[in-house]
């Protein structure tokens, strides 16, 4: 009641409704950031009437800087204003926080900081767009809002169930845990428990959106909600692109191989600078060896963590010999990052099950040959023929990667041209406007009862 008492008494002294995005690593630079921003944009174009908040967890920045990294990393600018409201817990919601049953922990502590989020300002929609699924209950039931979600990644399925089962050791499967068959059993059932939780609370959402195929199916199996749930994929930034023509490639002494993502573990970074290291051993030196290869790896880092997992990869380059050859790139401009992509001729992408793959669609619109890993978003949505032409390569190991980048760099430049532009042609349904188009109609029916409300 008093929650609800604190949104009418907003309502009556700014006469409109709002809507609030919650965001806690707004200023991080990765896809779902840019997913924030497009949204933004499509409905304070759509709904003049509609005041936006964004719930972040950002310290030491301001609403401009963080906006004006938005407009430089993504080439986005805001038609209005938007406040920000500055939560101040978000190691609650930080990995390193939790060293054991860390979805379990993360997942506690959303709801806490979601807590802090609705005291702070009870909007009359509230939207998770990072995949926040336990603050949706916070926010309908306590505070009386219309809720909405925009699912990037499940926070568990089957497959992670399955890496369990089978034993395999990743970097959500510990060593000691892959290695004793008691520990494998009780961490099945801790993954089958929370995805219970997980469904329930998913499920209170009144509008889901999903980014991909790979997503959806998932999200189906857990939320159970297919009359509330579509697919939206992301905003792709193809057009900054298409002003880059495509043309044969003349024979060249030096090739970029360019790796576009946040450093996260998932992303698999370690794997692009092995595969690397085995092109390098089968190419030798000489000409068209060694010295005519370059591995770019350009992303964002979102805290201190991602930032000594760029120390720890560095000091992989060095032990495996490849640092004159790897160069790192953080938190680049938008200019830069379109510049590096343009001059690049294979895009490589490694992160197992990736949810869609924004950096592998840019890559694409770009005109670089993209090798992604063989499972989820790139291989059902992304790196599929187009009118019958390939439009990239995909592979799931350190000597198929290797293999995959041998066989691009032997191809004549002319048939690197026709993979080129038949990526180019089949990204355009990852456009802006697509999904301005899908995420205005998937939202249509609240902000409508928004509108009506006033």
């Amino acid at each position: 009641m008093w929650l609800q008492g604190q949104r009418k008494a907003r309502r009556t002294q700014d006469g409109g409704p709002a809507v609030a995005f919650f965001h806690p690593y707004c200023n991080a630079g990765g896809g779902g950031e840019r997913v924030l921003w497009c949204s933004l944009r499509t409905l304070m174009r759509r709904y003049p009437d509609v005041s936006f908040v964004v719930y972040t967890g950002d310290q030491g920045v301001t609403g401009e800087q963080i906006l004006d990294g938005a407009r430089r990393r993504f080439n986005i600018t805001l038609p209005r204003p938007v406040t920000f409201i500055f939560l101040r817990h978000r190691v609650l919601v930080e990995a390193s926080s939790y060293p054991h049953f860390t979805l379990l922990g993360q997942s506690a502590g959303s709801m806490f900081l979601g807590w802090e989020a609705l005291t702070s300002f009870v909007p009359d929609l509230y939207v998770d767009s990072m995949g926040y699924a336990f603050t949706l209950p916070i926010f309908r039931y306590l505070g009386g809002c219309k809720v909405a979600s925009y699912v990037h990644y499940p926070t568990v399925s089957t497959d992670m169930l399955s890496v369990v089962r089978e034993r395999n050791l990743r970097f959500n499967n510990a060593d000691f845990i892959s290695r004793n068959p008691v520990l494998s059993a009780v961490k099945v059932m801790y993954y089958c428990c929370f995805a219970l939780l997980y469904g329930l609370a998913g499920s209170c959402s009144d509008v889901i959106m999903v980014n991909s195929t790979w997503t959806l199916g998932h999200i189906l199996a857990l939320w159970r909600s297919p009359n509330r749930t579509s697919v939206v994929y992301p905003p792709c930034d193809v057009r900054a692109f298409l002003d880059v023509p495509l043309e044969e490639e003349d024979e060249e002494d030096c090739y970029s191989i360019v790796s576009v993502g946040q450093f996260r573990p998932e992303k698999d970074h370690r794997l692009q600078i092995k595969a690397f290291r085995t092109l390098l051993d089968r190419k030798g030196e000489g000409p068209g060896g060694r010295e005519s290869l370059r591995l770019v790896l350009i992303g964002g880092c979102r805290n201190q963590e991602d930032e000594d997992r760029v120390l720890m990869l560095r000091g992989l380059c060095q032990e495996l010999g490849v640092a004159d050859r790897v160069d790192f790139k953080l938190n680049v401009p938008f200019e830069e990052l379109k510049r590096e992509l343009v001059d690049a001729t294979i895009g490589l992408h490694t992160m197992w099950n990736e949810h869609f793959g924004i950096g592998v669609v840019e890559c694409m619109a770009a005109g670089t040959i993209v090798l992604a890993h063989k499972s989820g978003g790139p291989k059902l949505d992304i790196v599929v023929p187009y009118e019958g032409g390939q439009t990239g390569f995909l592979a799931d190991s350190e000597d198929s990667y290797a293999t995959a980048m041998e066989t691009i760099l032997a191809l004549s430049p002319a048939a690197r041209l026709e993979i080129r532009r038949n990526a180019r042609r089949s990204v355009e349904r990852f456009s802006d406007q697509e999904f301005e188009a899908s995420f205005q109609a998937a939202t249509e029916s609240l902000m409508s009862r928004l509108e009506r409300a006033v």
